[in-house]
């Protein structure tokens, strides 16, 4: 088995997309022989999260900890250096095949009731690829007796070009980021963008040297309520990314790692994630916004899905 997993390949027309099973993660595409997405190769580890499906919970739990009916709940801290629990229960799950063709594949695996998440989740994605480009959605099914809190939302790097991210001009149609604390990205509070050089990408600019890991909300979107972001090359070529209203929150982050530009990865793509719940979501109860929480009731499904094309 190559480390990634069992690879899906997808072609439509001048396009091709590889799924890798583990984490039913999104490990290349392409569109007339240019990235959309930083890849990775099939005997190559997943460097970290990327291109992973999050669930049932994406961004972190802060500390791990979080309650449910008045239990106290504690997980496993996969963001050790924050003291955080990262990206769900997911991501380096080795998913099985439900259907497999030429332009598709659904996956699916199980999240089985454990200590800390006592509820046993079915999670199914489809990856559809198209003339509209790639489409990606997640289906959470709940087959336990109790509610189960959830949230999804999937971990792309976009890529615009082959110049540098700092070249690329975003745009982010967001009123609102949340803040977080510098050290562990723990959430603060909600603020405007208004005015602000890191954050106010409502109208295209340059990214330039900025550094972003934060979520954004109040996106603007369509008539049909389709929220885009989009990220493009000074050479003409550019990415997007656009989701439903099933997702109220998006993540962005530069990429900035902790080697610098050493680390590989570094600044080599712009994550851009769109999420039905806000960071730290299974504490909503301690922020003074709606954070997004969904409880899936026993029997019944939630969906969510998101879709990256060429520009």
């Amino acid at each position: 088995m190559a480390a990634s997993g069992t690879s899906y390949v997808l072609r439509a027309g001048e396009a091709e997309a590889i799924i890798a099973s583990v984490g039913a993660s999104l490990r290349s595409y392409r569109v007339d022989g240019r990235d959309l997405v930083v890849p990775y190769g099939e005997d190559e580890v997943r460097p970290g999260y990327r291109g992973a499906t999050l669930a049932p919970w994406p961004n972190r739990v802060v500390d791990g900890e979080y309650e449910v009916a008045g239990t106290r709940y504690k997980l496993a801290l996969t963001e050790p250096q924050r003291h955080h629990a990262l990206h769900g229960l997911v991501a380096w799950l080795d998913f099985d095949a439900v259907v497999v063709a030429a332009d598709h594949v659904t996956l699916a695996a199980t999240v089985v009731a454990q200590t800390a998440y006592p509820w046993t989740l079915r999670v199914e994605t489809t990856y559809r690829l198209g003339a509209d480009g790639l489409t990606q959605t997640v289906r959470a099914t709940n087959e336990s007796a109790d509610a189960a809190p959830f949230g999804t939302g999937p971990h792309p790097y976009l890529v615009a070009g082959a110049s540098p991210l700092d070249e690329w001009t975003l745009e982010l149609p967001a009123d609102r980021v949340l803040e977080v604390t510098p050290d562990r990205l723990a959430p603060i509070a909600l603020a405007d963008v208004a005015g602000s050089e890191r954050f106010d990408f409502r109208e295209p600019r340059t990214l330039g040297a900025v550094e972003i890991d934060h979520a954004f909300t109040d996106v603007s979107r369509s008539a049909s309520g389709e929220a885009t972001v989009r990220v493009t090359d000074p050479a003409g070529t550019g990415v997007a990314i656009s989701w439903g209203e099933a997702c109220a929150w998006v993540q962005v982050h530069t990429a900035d790692l902790p080697g610098g530009p050493a680390q590989p990865g570094h600044r080599a793509g712009l994550a851009v994630e769109p999420m039905t719940c806000a960071p730290d979501a299974f504490n909503a109860s301690r922020y003074d916004y709606d954070a997004g929480l969904i409880f899936i009731q026993p029997g019944a499904s939630s969906e969510a899905s998101w879709r990256i094309s060429a520009l």
